[in-house]
């Protein structure tokens, strides 16, 4: 049986690729500080509680569970909130990353899957978006996920033996359609959770930045995924370094985007609750328009997204939101 190490396991995402790994017979360990994450969220595997600043934890971690791959989710990942304390993503998302790797490297693990973003393109020329797009990040979270590629892929030079599979995604949403987990974190900017809890009554408002975009509709267009369908991308990743793949890069999306408004409309529609919406001005480093081209996952991963359907993420989404309310 392959063992993962995930850390950040007990987050959203990380939740739910532990899930997915559980499911298809994986040993998993979950390395976790639970700052934002929840015990209960492990749904597979055992939950070490520890910190990527203490190297001693990671270590022991480590050698006590010798994992064949690790999957690095934990990262601080508010874009308003790097630019406002860049030193603290910088520190988090950059310093205890290389935390984990010198400990990796000097465990004899050379395989790893970096939890990436589409931030690190930051407002590009052409659309769709492929790997290949020059990468010039405009915010400190967007910044520290790239400095992290960067540290990848010279390892990936100076050790022969070191692989690794950067996954960029673009707008993650939903919930495990059995209302097992979903996103928890409180202070969510992400577009629709804000929706489905302005719709239950905890915003007063909606704000929707930005209605003067060169657009069909005026608002920003983005390219959601559902987080079963990118669960599952990291399930082919894994495969894919176990078989032996060399270092890649992939983008995380459908190739295809809605505006805002589309979302705000589709979330009344799912949840029935004509709920608040206030048009405002843009905010600052908001890309027009941000779609994957998935093309090179499809293809040199095999991977088949199953989730593909805007009502399906938004309606999952809000499933479990009314769920925790009880």
């Amino acid at each position: 049986m392959r063992r993962i190490l995930v850390t950040g396991g007990a987050g959203y995402i990380g939740s739910h690729v532990v899930k997915a790994l559980g499911e298809a017979g994986y040993d998993v360990l979950t390395y976790d500080n639970l700052s934002t994450g929840n015990e209960w969220a492990v749904l597979y595997g055992k939950l070490f509680v520890g910190d990527l600043s203490d190297k001693d934890t990671i270590r022991r971690a480590i050698q006590d569970f010798k994992p064949d791959v690790v999957m690095h989710f934990a990262a601080f990942i508010q874009v308003e909130e790097s630019v406002r304390e860049p030193l603290k993503y910088y520190r988090n998302n950059t310093v205890n990353t290389l935390n984990l790797l010198e400990v990796m490297i000097e465990s004899g693990v050379k395989d790893l899957i970096f939890s990436s973003t589409a931030a690190v393109y930051g407002i590009p020329e052409h659309i769709p978006v492929n790997e290949g797009t020059p990468l010039n990040p405009i915010n400190p979270y967007g910044i520290s996920k790239m400095m992290t590629e960067r540290i990848l892929k010279d390892l990936s030079f100076a050790y022969d033996d070191f692989r690794y599979v950067s996954l960029r995604y673009f707008n993650v949403a939903g919930a495990d359609a059995q209302g097992r987990i979903g996103q928890a974190y409180r202070e969510s900017t992400h577009l629709i959770t804000r929706a489905l809890k302005t719709a239950k009554g905890e915003f007063e408002k909606l704000q929707i930045f930005g209605t003067d975009y060169t657009t069909p509709d005026g608002t920003c267009i983005r390219d959601y995924i559902h987080v079963d369908d990118l669960a599952d991308a990291h399930l082919h990743a894994v495969e894919y370094l176990i078989q032996g793949g060399k270092s890649d890069i992939f983008n995380c999306g459908y190739g295809h985007g809605y505006s805002v408004r589309e979302v705000v409309e589709t979330a009344k529609k799912v949840t029935g609750i004509n709920f608040n919406v206030k048009e405002t001005g843009r905010r600052q480093g908001d890309p027009p328009v941000l779609v994957a081209d998935n093309s090179k996952i499809k293809q040199k991963l095999n991977w088949h997204p199953q989730y593909d359907d805007l009502e399906y993420i938004i309606k999952t989404a809000w499933e479990w939101e009314k769920k925790l309310d009880t």
